[in-house]
């Protein structure tokens, strides 16, 4: 289909688990729910203009916002005086740990290969999206990145060059809990130390390698198994509230595994079933309850399309 300025498409950018527990920065996966609903307009000038739809603050600064961004790189390489303005309906809070930045970045560059034509590959567009990223969190990655345009399960083997690896994912229920506290990309990474030891790493390694040949066999016990994190989980857990007894009770439901999604706050876990993955909620639910912190949390299961074109 041929566009033309003032054309407008309405796209669905979801939500994402980065890491998935020991992949720090190279696995994640694409959650069916929660959703940024965007919607790009062509444009026939150089320029990207940003707005907020429902009066969440968001960087006007194209430069400065995640969606705008990557969306400035690409009208770079782009012949002639073409733009694009962006509305976003947030949904995925920021600082949320489920791919908020990414969301943006995401939807805004499927939303804008459409416009122009679909001239662009997926590794393309995660190339431009992870400018989104650099703009959150001052490093470039794409772990939450890939899973959102990809959809399911992605494993980022490089980024310099990008080579991006599209994993089979099981049917899987996951459950999220979102204790409402901030937990910023930046800070904790900070947080993380710079060296680790031998022994710790050799242990990552083989759950990593244990957690792409369980998606990749549909092996959900190999899976529960691999879904444990020596390195970045006992630093960050300390951000977050309630986390240890989170993750008991979840495991004591009948979760597989699971544990910080991205930087956090958010936790999620890996279940066989929706009887399992609502039992894990409850579990989730009351931890948060005795503790007196407000959550949110719901059960959704792996989205295998990504980013989502609704209007064209």
């Amino acid at each position: 289909m041929k566009y033309k300025t003032n054309d407008v498409i309405k796209v669905h950018a979801p939500g994402t688990v980065a890491n998935l527990v020991c992949g720090f920065d190279i696995l994640g996966l694409c959650l069916n729910e929660p959703n940024d609903l965007m919607e790009v307009k062509l444009l026939d000038e150089k320029k990207v203009i940003i707005h907020s739809a429902d009066g969440y603050p968001l960087p006007s600064d194209p430069a400065q916002n995640t969606a705008g961004a990557p969306l400035i790189e690409m009208i770079n390489e782009l012949d002639g005086d073409t733009g694009f303005e962006v509305t976003i309906h947030k949904k995925i809070k920021p600082g949320s740990g489920i791919g908020s930045s990414a969301a943006s970045a995401a939807g805004a560059v499927v939303a804008a290969n459409h416009l122009l034509g679909n001239i662009y590959s997926n590794e393309d567009l995660v190339r431009f999206a992870m400018f989104g990223e650099k703009v959150a969190t001052g490093v470039k990655h794409a772990d939450n990145i890939a899973p959102c345009i990809y959809g399911g399960v992605t494993l980022i083997r490089s980024i310099f060059p990008l080579d991006i690896v599209a994993i089979p994912a099981p049917s899987l229920f996951v459950t999220v809990v979102h204790p409402q506290i901030e937990v910023k990309t930046k800070d904790a990474r900070q947080i993380l130390r710079k060296e680790v030891l031998l022994k710790d790493a050799i242990k990552q390694w083989g759950n990593i390698a244990g957690l792409v040949a369980g998606f990749m066999s549909n092996d959900l016990d190999l899976i529960g198994r691999s879904l444990e994190d020596v390195i970045i989980e006992p630093v960050r857990s300390i951000l977050i509230p309630g986390f240890d007894e989170v993750k008991k009770r979840s495991k004591d439901a009948g979760a597989l595994g699971g544990g910080i999604s991205g930087s956090g706050p958010s936790l999620f876990m890996l279940s066989r079933d929706k009887t399992t993955a609502d039992a894990v909620q409850t579990a989730m639910n009351d931890v948060y309850e005795k503790i007196g912190l407000d959550y949110h949390s719901y059960v959704t299961t792996i989205n295998m399309e990504g980013v989502k074109v609704l209007e064209e």
